[in-house]
């Protein structure tokens, strides 16, 4: 197990920003993907954003140009920065780690079988 502590989120109005914060804490292997995943109020789960261990980053088309991945200076610590939030962003948020050893490849669809954190809300109001 990887213990992942994630905070952030919250309630904004459309065309708000907020940051996602991601820590990998107590785990010192290397890691394959960093991401992040949402599930909407009906249950829909759609991968946003992964990050590869070579820094390369694939979005999901419906946040391109508006979220942006990034790595902290501490080690396994990643954020997500949301700007330009619309109400279809509206959802529960998880950030996800595939260790390197994971037989998943790294994209948006395995984000979801990572190591997750506990997930945060994340409202976006008209």
């Amino acid at each position: 197990q990887v213990p992942l502590v994630e905070s952030g989120g919250g309630s904004v109005h459309s065309g708000g920003s907020l940051r996602l914060s991601c820590a990998a804490s107590g785990y010192s292997g290397a890691s394959k993907c960093l991401g992040w995943f949402r599930q909407t109020a009906d249950n829909e789960r759609e991968g946003v954003v992964v990050l590869d261990n070579f820094g390369r980053s694939t979005y999901a088309d419906f946040v391109k140009g508006r979220f942006t991945i990034s790595q902290g200076r501490a080690e396994k610590t990643w954020y997500l920065q949301m700007d330009n939030l619309k109400p279809e962003d509206t959802a529960m948020y998880y950030c996800s780690f595939l260790p390197a050893a994971s037989r998943y490849a790294c994209n948006l669809y395995t984000v979801r079988f990572g190591y997750l954190g506990q997930g945060t809300q994340v409202t976006v109001s008209s």
